[in-house]
């Protein structure tokens, strides 16, 4: 598969944007675990055009985690050029991406994200501004439509395609269903089906496992995947992804250092660690554990565990490295011992 010139190979595994989650360090992570091209957390077009500090600090790539989008998002055509221009120069990203289909009502209400599901024209027109405005390939993530009466995405595909750009990721849910329900990947194949297309698609929703992400490939015909909320807590979820849709094993140069086999219950933990020490390096001590947090809360290596409420609040009220790193290590045997294990199989083993 092709975006551009950008080659990432056959039936590529990509990570989502989201913010407050794809910073510099968990993209570098998910990209030596396997994801073929990483996306940024969005960035607010007019934040960028008003010259704001933290949006330009998102702007940051390391070659190393290449190739790398960067998302924007707004409402207004002349803003979404100038931020365009302005990403281009300062971060000279592989991809350039527009967000339509953010949900959530600090910006859907506020008529950019997947608002502008409810203005197609605005949408176009912001799409071929953005376009002209820059060199690099430009490409689009949407959702289904505003809500089950409105699923315009069919008929939506080719008008962006019609625009300029050059790959189309589709959310399987409207803005209406938030991220609640089930992801409806039949529209995400009907529009690769549609013998207009020529550009690739991307599908993306509630794709969790290795064995989901194939079988997208194989039932709707798409010519990548990406992941999202799955990653949390769990950048390895790409190399059990992309061992599974390969049908081999993604080779891991440099992910971390580890004196345990790769996805074993102490590899993960080592992973989960050296995600604090980036996080650290990146920002600071405190601020770098705070931004962690969701990982730790949220990595499925600690669920499962008996009696472990407590330690769980300790993990998450840690201030220091040192602090964290020796709770981490407390529960090593733990977190081994119920590795892969059933919930059924932990209960039994909680009664006896």
């Amino acid at each position: 598969m092709k975006i551009g010139k950008i080659d990432l190979g056959e039936r590529p595994l990509l990570l989502a944007p989201m913010e407050d989650v794809t910073d510099a360090g968990f993209r570098l992570l998910c990209h030596r675990m396997g994801a073929a091209m990483v996306y940024s957390e969005f960035v607010a077009s007019d934040a960028l055009v008003r010259s704001v500090k933290r949006s330009f600090e998102k702007l940051k790539i390391s070659d190393d985690e290449r190739p790398t989008a960067i998302q924007i998002y707004g409402k207004n055509p002349d803003a979404m050029a100038e931020a365009a221009k302005i990403v281009e120069e300062v971060a000279h990203p592989d991809v350039l991406d527009m967000n339509f289909g953010c949900p959530v009502k600090r910006v859907a209400g506020k008529g950019a994200g997947a608002g502008l599901l409810q203005n197609v024209p605005l949408m176009l027109e912001i799409t071929r501004c953005v376009v002209d405005a820059v060199k690099i390939p430009v490409t689009a993530k949407t959702r289904l439509g505003w809500d089950s009466e409105h699923e315009i995405i069919v008929d939506l595909a080719e008008q962006l395609q019609d625009c300029g750009i050059q790959a189309l990721t589709i959310h399987g849910r409207t803005r209406a269903q938030m991220y609640k329900g089930d992801a409806d990947w039949s529209l995400i194949g009907e529009v690769k089906r549609n013998p207009r297309m020529h550009i690739p698609i991307i599908g993306n929703g509630d794709i969790c496992t290795g064995e989901e992400a194939r079988r997208a490939f194989e039932d709707y015909g798409v010519d990548a995947v990406m992941v999202g909320r799955a990653t949390f807590g769990q950048p390895w979820i790409f190399k059990e992804m992309v061992d599974t849709v390969h049908s081999g094993e993604h080779l891991l140069e440099h992910a971390l250092e580890s004196d345990y086999a790769p996805l074993s219950a102490d590899w993960k933990l080592d992973v989960l660690k050296e995600q604090v020490r980036q996080s650290i390096a990146r920002i600071d001590e405190y601020r770098g554990i705070l931004h962690v947090r969701r990982h730790l809360a949220a990595s499925p290596i600690f669920k499962g565990i008996p009696n472990f409420r407590d330690t769980r609040i300790a993990i998450l009220r840690a201030t220091t490295q040192d602090e964290l790193f020796d709770l981490m290590e407390q529960v090593r045997p733990l977190v081994r011992r119920y590795d892969g294990k059933r919930p059924e199989d932990m209960k039994v083993e909680v009664d006896e």
